[in-house]
């Protein structure tokens, strides 16, 4: 019996380019190419099983064995550090992590910086090093809004094009880091499932590079 492989997708458009990348690197699953409810899909002849979960929860599966390898961005493995293997840059979901404020923003260094945030840890760790005492605020969504209401100073998010904080009158004052999406591993899977897993990387290693130089 062929052992399978399985892989955490993240759902939504990153995921469909992330599939299609495993595609082109000969893990095709025909199944998961047919509109349907469905979450897992696989292809026996393959020994590869595919299922779809929400971005943030990719790495949790990875970690607890769930999924063999999977796909985060860089920034779920900086705000959770999950004890999975980093194994290959993918390239796909290229964006920044970055501080930005109203245009009209002034820090004033004798007062605590307000940050509101979905990523606490990432900001509690950018402005440790930098000596900035700052009182975080935790949101899950609408992170923009707090510093039109009032409710922060700056926040710390992910910026793509930067047209929603144009339309908000907000704009980038500090980019922390590059984010793109990482294939991962779980740590016993790596040991066990090694050569299964060399040939994931090498395809996918080759997928990316065929891409990058028809770009």
């Amino acid at each position: 019996m062929n052992e399978m492989l399985n892989v955490a997708l993240p759902k939504g458009r990153l995921g469909e380019n992330v599939y299609d990348l495993f595609a082109r690197a000969g893990y095709r699953c025909p199944e998961i190419e047919n509109p349907s409810r469905r979450l897992t899909f696989e292809n026996s002849a393959l020994g590869i099983r595919y299922f779809w979960v929400k971005p943030s929860d990719v790495a949790i599966y990875v970690e607890k064995g769930a999924a063999d390898i999977g796909v985060a961005g860089k920034d779920i493995l900086l705000e959770y550090r999950p004890d999975v293997y980093e194994l290959l840059d993918i390239g796909l979901g290229k964006c920044r992590m970055a501080v930005a404020a109203p245009k009209s923003f002034r820090e004033d260094h004798k007062k605590t910086l307000r940050v509101a945030t979905k990523f606490p840890n990432i900001a509690k760790k950018y402005y440790a090093s930098v000596g900035r005492d700052i009182d975080i605020i935790k949101l899950n969504g609408s992170i923009e809004l707090a510093p039109i209401l009032g409710l922060s100073d700056v926040i710390v998010d992910i910026v793509e094009t930067g047209a929603t904080l144009r339309q908000n009158g907000l704009e980038v004052f500090e980019t922390l880091f590059g984010i793109s999406a990482r294939l991962i591993s779980n740590k016993a899977s790596y040991r066990f499932k090694r050569e299964k897993i060399a040939a994931v990387i090498s395809g996918l290693s080759a997928a990316v590079k065929k891409e990058t130089e028809n770009d």
